[in-house]
């Protein structure tokens, strides 16, 4: 690192500050720290859904296995996502927002106490908060990983002081900060990755090696599907994507209900699907082509960051360094702010009488009092992230494996045609799916990451379908009924 990457370094710092004091005049109460007031542009949402779908981990331990396997990162990752969110921008996203008009909700598992009842939604809500924590665990130690290569700070310390920096503006400005900071790191990440690119495909000897890279790396290189990347892991992930990035974590339903209409939050929906299909292809160029620059690493995750480091230039090695984080707290502040809602919206005021009757200021105290609490938590996981199989271990196995038995009966119980699964289904699909990750885990010898993966989201699901099919002679409750159906149009 020289002196201009840390002038780059500090002017991004400053900006995020920045941002988050002028929202904090935006914010007049927590309908405006969790959901922007329902005011939030399209395209806003959309680059802060797409921003916040994604951390730092993507330049460590998926650099990792563009390094060890290709083109496969794409396929599996990358491909999937943009058809989930393609799919859900028509069935999905624009009920997130027509609740918030019909319901004036603030978080996304606000509505399951009408949906199901209060011990399904707490249930839920509590699962969720458990498993975040692991979730945002694991990004903020990917981001430490980066800061060690690049400027040989050490581990925790770059854990803390990423954290502390996220906390600064996501604390005062709630979601609007969120969101613009999600922007201008949007930029940042834009103008780094095409600086990247380009400087690797010139060291690769122009356009050309776009095509002919895949000639010089080993065949299996290019191939869709390898390793353990199967096509059976292809499809349990586009499963497990589609609740996930459509609402099943929390933070992207949020962008959602921000949205003023179910039209407006379509488009956004539909925006971020198409930045998913084409920036990583830009992205990951240069992890794929990283094995011609060190063809015998010992720690592929270090690949890109080491690339940076001998391929750019003073200056733009800050800049790398700031998208990075840029994914990283793009990702983290909108999970904590998300949590927030659910903790403070939720489950405190079922707990103590007293957060009942906040309002106003003592309210906002109370959202960004738990933010901090929640955020600190999430320090003890980063800090002990080896005990839970490292950070790809955090990310594909334990949250792609329990996201689903949580997002199911959030998801599918905002449809009609499920809207004879009640409380029960809910319940039973989310024990069924816990039950069938702890055996899968714990039990089975031998299972791969894709039935690690699949099987407590195709089993929640079917729980989930089966118990509303032979209860479907019980009378759907009136205010279930109206809600769901209501979900079909926006308000006038």
């Amino acid at each position: 690192m020289h002196t201009l990457d840390w002038i780059v370094m500090g002017l991004y710092f400053v900006l995020m500050i920045g941002i988050g004091v002028w929202s904090y005049r935006q914010v007049k109460g927590t309908g405006d720290f969790f959901t922007a007031g329902g005011r939030m542009p399209w395209w806003l949402s959309g680059i802060s859904h797409h921003m916040s779908g994604y951390s730092a981990a993507v330049f460590v331990a998926y650099a990792g296995v563009a390094y060890k396997y290709g083109f496969t990162l794409y396929i599996w990752w990358a491909v999937p996502v943009a058809i989930a969110v393609f799919v859900g921008a028509k069935w999905i996203a624009p009920r997130w927002s027509r609740l918030r008009q019909r319901l004036h909700i603030e978080s996304p598992t606000e509505y399951l106490a009408l949906r199901y009842n209060v011990p399904t939604q707490q249930l839920l809500a509590w699962s969720g908060v458990l498993l975040k924590l692991f979730d945002v665990g694991a990004k903020w130690a990917a981001i430490s990983v980066i800061l060690n290569v690049f400027a040989g700070v050490p581990l925790t310390t770059g854990i803390i002081a990423s954290c502390l920096l996220s906390l600064v503006y996501v604390t005062i400005g709630g979601l609007w900060a969120d969101a613009w900071t999600d922007f201008a790191q949007f930029i940042v990440q834009l103008a780094a990755g095409l600086a990247m690119f380009v400087i690797v495909l010139a060291k690769l000897g122009g356009v050309s090696a776009i095509f002919d890279l895949w000639d010089r790396l080993p065949p299996t290189h290019n191939d869709a599907l390898a390793g353990p990347y199967t096509l059976g892991f292809v499809l349990a992930y586009l499963l497990i994507d589609f609740l996930s990035y459509n609402g099943g974590t929390w933070n992207l339903a949020q962008r959602y209900i921000a949205a003023p209409s179910g039209k407006e939050a379509r488009k956004a929906a539909y925006l971020s699907s198409a930045l998913y299909l084409i920036w990583p292809l830009i992205l990951f160029f240069p992890m794929w082509a990283s094995p011609l620059f060190y063809p015998s690493l010992q720690n592929p995750d270090q690949s890109y960051s080491m690339m940076a480091m001998d391929l750019l230039p003073p200056g733009l090695i800050g800049l790398v360094l700031a998208s990075m984080f840029a994914h990283t707290m793009a990702m983290t502040t909108s999970d904590a702010n998300a949590i927030t809602s659910v903790v403070t919206r939720d489950i405190l005021p079922r707990l103590f009488v007293r957060f009942r009757k906040l309002d106003g200021k003592a309210a906002l105290l109370a959202a960004r009092v738990t933010l901090v609490v929640f955020t600190g938590l999430t320090l003890l996981v980063a800090v002990n992230q080896s005990q839970f199989g490292g950070i790809l271990g955090l990310l594909i196995t334990w949250f792609g494996a329990l996201v689903g038995p949580i997002s199911i009966p959030m998801l599918l119980g905002l449809l009609p045609v499920f809207k004879r699964s009640g409380s029960a289904a809910a319940i039973v699909s989310w024990a069924g799916g816990l039950l069938t990750f702890g055996y899968v885990k714990y039990v089975m010898e031998g299972a791969s990451t894709a039935t690690l993966v699949a099987s407590p989201v195709v089993v929640s699901a079917a729980l989930f379908i089966v118990i509303g099919l032979l209860t479907h002679k019980h009378a759907v409750p009136r205010e279930v009924d109206e809600l769901v159906d209501s979900l079909n149009e926006d308000l006038p």
